[in-house]
């Protein structure tokens, strides 16, 4: 975490009221495809690196901006980080793709990006996003894998 916060003053969003579960959710026999909705709610707890709040109350997470294809296995989610030159957006971006891959049945290909326009370095970090390879390799950085832990676990 940097000694300085970058956006001191972040405008703060109220949050969603939680779904309300459904006897035919209930039923194991029932099939239940995976939509926006579901996918929202696993990420939209997850803590912002800076602040105390969950990247629903900063918007950085927005359930119109998921894309959840349950027939083909993909979920495409856009976030929104909080200022254009913001320096947590690849960690933001990681704890949602770590969030959902732990959440998740294996068969998702889920893909993570900046919402286009958004921030100044999106190009770069969406290819980091999407590079396999350096997201294992973030994942075994011990501290980064602490970090990331801290963002994802639910305090709510």
């Amino acid at each position: 975490m940097p000694a300085e916060i970058e956006n001191i003053n972040p405008n703060v969003y109220g949050k969603r009221k939680e779904r309300e579960v459904t006897a035919n959710e209930e039923d194991e026999n029932v099939p239940d495809p995976f939509d926006t909705r579901e996918i929202f709610d696993l990420i939209r707890n997850i803590n912002d690196p800076e602040h105390p709040l969950t990247l629903e109350e900063l918007h950085v997470v927005q359930e119109d901006l998921i894309d959840v294809n349950d027939g083909k296995n993909e979920i495409n989610i856009k976030f929104t980080p909080t200022i254009p030159h913001c320096s947590m957006a690849t960690l933001i971006g990681l704890s949602i793709r770590v969030k959902l891959l732990r959440s998740l049945p294996p068969r998702f290909k889920v893909n993570v990006e900046i919402t286009p326009g958004t921030h100044s370095s999106e190009n770069a970090v969406n290819k980091q996003l999407a590079d396999k390879e350096r997201i294992a390799a973030a994942l075994e950085n011990k501290h980064l894998a602490d970090v990331i832990n801290q963002c994802i676990s639910s305090k709510v």
